[in-house]
């Protein structure tokens, strides 16, 4: 060990005194395993990441005084109420507050609670509310701004957010009243498809990292091989200098680790404010774990001295040359072969037979699958690992198999057909990377595909009759009406329908029971009921009884409950019942559709057919608009009607279909992650181009000195990265869609488009195409009379 250690030092004191061209290929790799380790930094920073962002959530959530999480028995000490609302793409959140006494708890972020009339805010709200672009949020927000909120109340630095100062809040307009502040809540688990969508993520994106780096630490392989032939003709045995070697590759490593800490520093400074896809995060909290921070600067080192020793192990160093491994050691596929086939074994053992589907022939039932299931995420995780890198073997196997069949053609064929069958390892590491982001991207895209429908519900509402939805969580008739009139007044709105809406039960010992007979109680004006059913003529203190048109069970279910000169229930299942009687006068109607396409029925009251106290708890207040959408911020002009009415009315969108909140997190989080692998990855390949270049600049130099036109060796450069592309991608595509099918078996789901290749494998070479092309202009120079000159 000792004498390795030395052999090691040896070599780092090598690399650090290589003059000029020694500096140019640490630096070389140095900048590329500082990318990577830059992005493993970043990968190792998301669990704190999360963590830190659901705690300032979770901290800024109130508790109520009856609450587990009161341990104080502390009694209310502040009302507040929910007023977020929607910025044309951006949402704001906010609540309302008053003090229930002389000494209020505190929200995180303030020093005190703002006076009514006042607010505090953000500093991107405020910036906002002070631009051009905040012209049409003023009129929204029209309190006074007294105060910022402090970091510990926000969750990123772009957040939008305000607390208001109130002296009407009450429980009686729908406030809550809270105890402290720091309600951590109900903890949603993740659904078992999205868990195994994650494992396929972070598996698709580290690969192509972990791929880079080992590509980088062989950067200025040929020179290093010439130099390593010098040792020999002193002295040094073949081991002696591959460890020599290793020490050069560690050195590189090392300031890559140095370069990679101050580059994800740096990058959580400037990124951390800014709000991409909707994400932003305050640089403090991206910190790595630990434990994977430790693990990452162990292992770039050791990975740079392994993949060192390993490419050496093909290499025969001797003291008057270099000679590698041709024709008479050829490349080996069984091995190849058995990566990919035992991530295969593992992604069918990962399957749970008594939860995805039919039990697999290849497993027995019983003990055995109980104890593989919680194994299951370790069994994706490794499996997917395995099939990318069997992707990644097969490859070199394949170029090279291929291109030795090559011969004839044009100069600059002949010319790219040559260095490949020379130098087929380093054409394949090239293009190694986008084919792992390219087969990983290719079965990502198949699963999400697949999974689409289970996480974005049809909500059957036709958005095109209406396209807005106003409600509040109490009843009140008196804003049911203003609403109405407010809205119909409201630029582009050409239809509003106010209503409060609620249930109603048989009285009865058996009312809590869901069988029981009920109906939805609809309360509005004459012109509002006459919106959403046939009615002839209406008077305030008239009530009816609404069947739906073609439903004749559902008319049924609708008169059992309500029986004209009967009483009904009020309250909601478990309060005291609160009995109010049905008119003997009511008529019995037929529902027409509302402006969202659907067909309300039940029990239709004016106001003045029942006192609204009368309603239960869970009934709410709404309006439906129907607007004209060639008006422009037709939806800035409704929010900011609804908040003059009422900060705590909540204007949504109508939408087709509903999205799953955990599905678009983690497909937001694929965007980000995805945009800095092929960052990187073009980065490298672009670094690693220039690296191959440079160490052919006098062969270059000497075939156009001897007369070789230089579009002839552009297009060779050309030839040379199109042939591994070509084979790269096939190779990508059949991989991701095996992969990406055996990941759907796992969660018992099939194929639903086979062609979706097609985009992202022309992305991918495009990607190559994109670097090939920025890489001409250093081979031109390259090629210059005086890259002949040496020392």
């Amino acid at each position: 060990m000792k004498r390795r250690l030395h052999e090691l030092g040896l070599g780092i004191r090598f690399a650090l005194s290589g003059g000029r061209e020694g500096w140019a290929r640490i630096l070389l790799t140095a900048v590329g395993v500082g990318l990577g380790v830059a992005l493993l930094l970043g990968a190792a920073s998301v669990p704190r990441l999360v963590d830190e962002r659901a705690d300032r959530i979770h901290d800024r959530q109130p508790f109520s005084p009856g609450s587990a999480k009161n341990t104080g028995d502390r009694s209310a000490s502040l009302l507040y109420a929910t007023a977020d609302t929607e910025y044309r793409d951006d949402t704001i959140g906010g609540k309302v507050l008053r003090p229930a006494n002389a000494d209020p708890v505190l929200p995180p972020g303030l020093t005190s609670i703002p006076a009514p009339g006042t607010m505090a805010v953000s500093p991107a709200l405020r910036d906002l509310l002070d631009s051009p672009e905040g012209e049409l949020l003023r009129p929204r927000l029209p309190y006074e701004i007294t105060q910022t909120i402090g970091d510990a109340g926000l969750v990123e630095p772009s957040e939008l957010y305000y607390y208001a100062g109130s002296a009407t809040l009450s429980a009686g307009t729908g406030a809550s009243s809270a105890a402290g502040f720091g309600n951590i809540g109900e903890v949603q688990p993740l659904d078992p498809m999205l868990v195994v969508l994650v494992i396929l993520i972070c598996v698709v994106l580290l690969m192509p990292v972990a791929l880079f780096i080992a590509t980088a630490v062989r950067f200025g392989s040929e020179r290093r091989d010439r130099r390593l032939a010098a040792l020999r003709l002193v002295g040094a045995d073949a081991r002696t200098t591959r460890w020599i070697a290793g020490g050069e590759a560690l050195a590189g490593a090392v300031l890559g680790l140095a370069v990679g800490t101050l580059l994800f520093l740096g990058g959580a400074e400037a990124l951390g404010p800014l709000k991409l896809w909707s994400f932003g995060f305050f640089p403090g909290d991206l910190r790595p774990v630990p434990l994977l921070a430790l693990l990452v600067a162990v292992a770039v080192p050791a990975l740079a001295v392994t993949v060192t020793l390993a490419a050496l192990r093909s290499v025969v160093i001797e003291p008057l040359g270099v000679a590698r491994g041709g024709r008479t050691r050829r490349r080996r596929l069984w091995w190849r072969l058995a990566l990919p086939g035992i991530g295969v074994v593992l992604l069918f053992l990962s399957q749970n037979p008594g939860v995805r589907g039919a039990p697999l022939p290849l497993v027995p039932a019983g003990v055995a699958i109980t104890l593989l299931d919680n194994l299951t995420p370790a069994f994706i995780a490794t499996g997917a690992t395995l099939v990318l890198t069997g992707l990644i073997t097969l490859l070199p196997w394949l170029v090279e198999a291929v291109v030795g069949r090559l011969h004839g053609g044009s100069p600059s064929w002949q010319l790219a057909v040559r260095r490949l069958q020379l130098s087929s390892g380093t054409a394949a590491r090239t293009v190694s990377g986008i084919t792992v982001a390219v087969a990983g991207s290719v079965a990502l895209q198949m699963y999400s595909v697949a999974i689409h429908d289970d996480f974005n519900k049809v909500t059957g509402v036709d958005a095109s009759h209406a396209q807005y939805t106003v409600r509040t969580d109490h009843p009140d008739a008196g804003l049911a009406r203003r609403m109405t009139e407010s809205f119909r007044e409201t630029p582009g709105v050409q239809r509003a329908i106010g209503s409060v809406s609620g249930y109603v039960t048989l009285p009865g010992p058996a009312a809590s029971n869901d069988r029981w007979p009920t109906a939805q109680l609809t309360l509005g004006d004459c012109a509002t009921l006459a919106e959403l059913a046939r009615i002839d003529s209406c008077k305030d203190g008239d009530a009816f009884v609404v069947h739906p048109s073609d439903d004749a069970e559902q008319a049924a279910w609708v008169d059992r409950t309500a029986r004209p000169g009967k009483p009904l229930n009020t309250a909601e299942p478990g309060e005291p019942q609160r009995l109010w009687t049905l008119p003997a006068s009511a008529r019995t109607v037929t529902a027409r559709p509302d402006p969202t396409g659907k067909e309300q029925d039940g029990v239709f009251v004016t106001p003045g057919a029942i006192d609204v106290p009368l309603l239960s708890s869970g009934a709410e207040t709404s309006a439906v608009l129907t607007v004209d959408q060639r008006v422009p911020d037709t939806a800035e002009y409704i929010r900011n009607t609804a908040a003059e009415l009422s900060p705590q009315l909540r204007v949504d969108t109508v939408r087709t279909i509903e999205r799953d909140r955990q599905y678009a997190g983690i497909q937001t989080g694929l965007q980000a992650a995805s945009l800095a692998t092929l960052g990187l990855i073009a980065a490298g390949m672009l670094v690693s181009q220039l690296e191959q270049l440079r160490e052919r600049r006098r062969l270059l130099a000497a075939l156009v000195a001897f007369g070789t036109r230089r579009t002839t060796l552009a297009r060779s450069v050309l030839w040379q990265t199109a042939v591994p592309v070509v084979l790269g991608m096939g190779l990508a595509v059949a991989g991701g869609l095996a992969l990406g099918a055996l990941m759907l078996r796992i969660i018992g789901k099939t194929v639903t488009d086979w062609w979706l290749f097609l985009p992202l494998s022309g992305a991918g070479a495009a990607a190559i195409l994109a670097v090939t092309l920025l890489s001409l202009p250093a081979l031109w120079r390259l090629m210059r009379p005086d890259g002949l000159r040496t020392e």
